[in-house]
């Protein structure tokens, strides 16, 4: 087989594996637009219903209280992924550009919380915010999920940051730098890839963060997505259609984050497994 029927073969496999990918988005798509007789009619699930219920996206953002949700859900994002990445970020500094002692030690540290299941933690963490009165509070929040997502965070930056030239952290020092602008000034602007890397899953699972909020957070005007999507399944019955708009509008604004990044993101997780 030559070169080019080769690429073609290539081409025609990325195809198939594309459109196999769209089958749950294109489902999803053709659910939203259902009525509750449509869904239950027995037709296909790929099947157009002959009238298409275009008010199930309005009614998730209003009636479902969509739109309360997504709020509750970019404020938490666009406060603890940013906080996240600072101190992941400087915990990797350390690690890879200051005389620390038990470098390697640390990092296992950080990786070992990779390793702990969010199950084993529900039961000490539940019993430790009621005891300090931080149910229903997104600053406790905040602290569990920097603490779950910290190792993650730390090897990414960690592999990028040891790519970088140690001469740049000589000339720097040379020329009156301290160790807080070689970070802020020096360090940080050579790992874009890195950051954007971090942003985006950091923001994806923090956005998609189910099991930790359903017991920190329990007061329904500050519940996110996930958990007030689950407001659309009823004891009796469920709207799937209305569902399955919720669904839709919620990936908004994690594609948004993805498509502002992706850029930096390939480049960004190549690095993260560089020595």
């Amino acid at each position: 087989m030559n070169k080019k029927r080769r690429k073609i073969v290539f081409y025609v496999l990325l195809t198939l594996l594309a459109l196999i990918w769209l089958i749950p988005v294109i489902t999803v798509f053709i659910t939203a637009l259902k009525s509750q007789g449509d869904f239950y009619s027995g037709e296909s699930l790929f099947s157009l219903p002959e009238k298409m219920k275009w008010s199930n996206f309005a009614d998730a953002w209003t009636k479902g209280r969509l739109g309360q949700y997504m709020k509750n859900g970019l404020v938490i994002c666009l406060m603890k992924v940013p906080l996240g990445i600072l101190v992941e970020s400087m915990a990797a500094f350390a690690i890879t550009r200051l005389q620390v002692k038990h470098k390697t030690g640390i990092f296992v540290f950080f990786l070992m919380g990779m390793m702990l299941p969010h199950q084993m933690a529900l039961i000490p963490l539940n019993r430790f915010f009621s005891a300090h009165n931080l149910i229903n509070q997104y600053g406790g929040l905040f602290v569990v999920y920097i603490g779950f997502g910290i190792g993650y965070g730390v090897l990414v930056f960690r592999g990028f940051m040891r790519t970088i030239p140690k001469d740049l952290d000589e000339a720097a020092y040379i020329d009156g730098c301290g160790v807080a602008r070689l970070y802020w000034d020096i360090i940080l602007p050579n790992v874009k890839p890195a950051l954007a890397t971090v942003f985006i899953i950091d923001f994806l699972s923090t956005w998609n963060e189910f099991l930790l909020q359903s017991i920190l957070i329990t007061k329904d005007s500050l519940r996110t997505v996930p958990n007030g999507l689950m407001s659309f399944i009823g004891e009796y019955g469920t709207d799937y259609g209305l569902l399955n708009a919720g669904v839709l509008i919620s990936i908004i604004p994690v594609l948004a984050v993805y498509l502002a990044f992706q850029n930096y993101f390939v480049e960004g997780m190549s690095g993260a497994v560089k020595q």
